[in-house]
């Protein structure tokens, strides 16, 4: 009898967690020639919600041979930078060119994890203990690839973000932001460091990232706090200074919210030639296949983006109708509507002088990839030309070859975040295959 109440609880919390199908069963995939993939979706032709049903479609991660390797473009090489990681999620490439990597994923409880086992999630994530450090990297003969390794911090808090301003090194833990003393050349940091500015941990589908940037002059710090849940089912009080980038000075103080209604913003980075901020967040799941587009949007200063009662733009959760009308009438639209369910976390404006012309000043997006959605979206890098600091073209695929079966829903990896290393090759972070991948011209 206990075994049967025990399965029938798990079957109820699977359901109210994932948005199962009215079997209870992840649907299965339609045929690729019946769906109209493109990495835009139009927003004035977004579906009702509900049109289709929330689905359960977790990738199952089988790692990379030894020879196989994500595709780029012609004219592009793939190679490892780096291997044997666990879980790097994040880069920071200093202004000396050493690169950093943090190396962490979501401290689950043990019901947590029992979830997962049964729902199919735990085969979609690299499930080793949470690593909890940051892993330098060094070039010193120019080549291309590390010839020095070092574990530069350990037995953080589920750290991110990381950034180098005038004498201190900052990492954005789950739980806060710390800050570090530090000199170019460094190989390790053991001071204890302090924490500047406490953060709300926690949160729904592994919420737990936080992504830190500085403005161009270096007075202010941006910080990015998913939401604690999916839509607000906990109410609003749960949520205090989350789905928000936050603004503080660089010692912590005098923080207040740049931006609010942002679900889950992750990625940010200076448009080039501009002072705009832009960001990728993650929308809200269970609303269907193609509801809520992700999207890539500028930042606007004191700006509110509809989280959680509304979404691209005006358009009312159905949860939350007719609630905060006034509050909705001023959601902003994103600039760049995404696929739904893609997961796109990383972001870097190409700055470099290595890509061709038409790279230069556009932005990188890496997609973690779906689970809310009958056919697999993300698990790629896609690439928005720009012009005079404004998008100027259709999303393009760049680097793909992470879905290796799609009927199974076998993923080799999934990509998170990107840089540019000081050379002009990009590096993509694959925190489900371990390992950094370099994209560089073909000499």
């Amino acid at each position: 009898m206990e075994k049967i109440l025990l399965s029938a609880t798990f079957a109820l919390v699977l359901a109210a967690l994932y948005g199962c199908n009215g079997s209870g069963k992840k649907a299965a995939p339609p045929p690729l020639d019946s769906l109209e993939m493109t990495n835009n979706t139009p927003p004035d032709s977004l579906p009702l919600p509900g049109a289709t049903p929330s689905v359960t479609n977790f990738s199952n991660v089988i790692g990379w041979d030894d020879d196989a390797r994500p595709i780029a473009p012609p004219g592009f090489v793939v190679t490892k930078f780096a291997d044997g990681l666990k879980n790097p999620r994040w880069i920071f490439v200093a202004p000396n060119g050493d690169v950093f990597v943090s190396e962490a994923h979501a401290i689950k409880r043990f019901t947590q994890e029992l979830i997962n086992a049964v729902s199919g999630k735990a085969k979609s994530e690299n499930n080793s203990i949470t690593a909890n450090r940051i892993t330098m990297f060094r070039d010193t003969d120019n080549d291309g690839h590390p010839d020095e390794r070092y574990t530069f911090m350990k037995n953080l808090n589920q750290p991110m973000g990381m950034l180098v301003l005038n004498d201190k090194f900052y990492v954005a833990n789950t739980d806060g932001l710390m800050q570090y003393p530090y000199q170019p050349g460094m190989t390790s940091i053991k001071a204890e460091g302090k924490k500047i500015l406490p953060l709300p941990a926690g949160g729904y589908n592994n919420h737990w990232a936080r992504n830190i940037i500085a403005s161009e002059d270096g007075t202010k710090l941006y910080v990015s706090v998913g939401s604690g849940t999916n839509a607000a089912e906990h109410g609003m009080e749960n949520e205090k200074n989350r789905a928000a980038i936050l603004e503080v000075n660089p010692d912590g103080s005098n923080m207040r919210i740049y931006a609010s209604g942002l679900r889950n913003p992750v990625g940010m980075d200076w448009a080039t030639g501009t002072h705009t901020l832009w960001t990728v967040v993650n929308e809200r799941d269970q609303l269907g296949d193609d509801l809520v587009p992700d999207y890539f949007t500028s930042v606007k200063d004191g700006g509110f983006y509809g989280w959680p009662y509304s979404y691209f733009g005006q358009h009312e959760d159905p949860a939350f109708k007719g609630q905060a009308t006034e509050l909705v009438k001023t959601a902003i639209v994103p600039d760049v509507p995404l696929i739904a369910h893609t997961a796109s976390l990383g972001l870097v404006f190409y700055k470099g002088n290595m890509f061709p012309e038409k790279y230069r000043n556009g932005a990188f997006i890496g997609q973690h990839g779906s689970w809310n959605r009958t056919h697999l979206a993300g698990y790629k890098v896609i690439y928005i030309p720009f012009k005079d600091g404004k998008p100027a073209g259709e999303a393009e695929d760049f680097l793909t070859g992470f879905i290796a079966d799609e009927g199974k829903s076998e993923v080799h990896g999934r990509p998170v975040g990107v840089a540019v290393a000081k050379d002009g090759a990009l590096l993509v972070a694959d925190d489900a295959g371990n390992s950094i991948w370099r994209i560089s011209v073909k000499k």
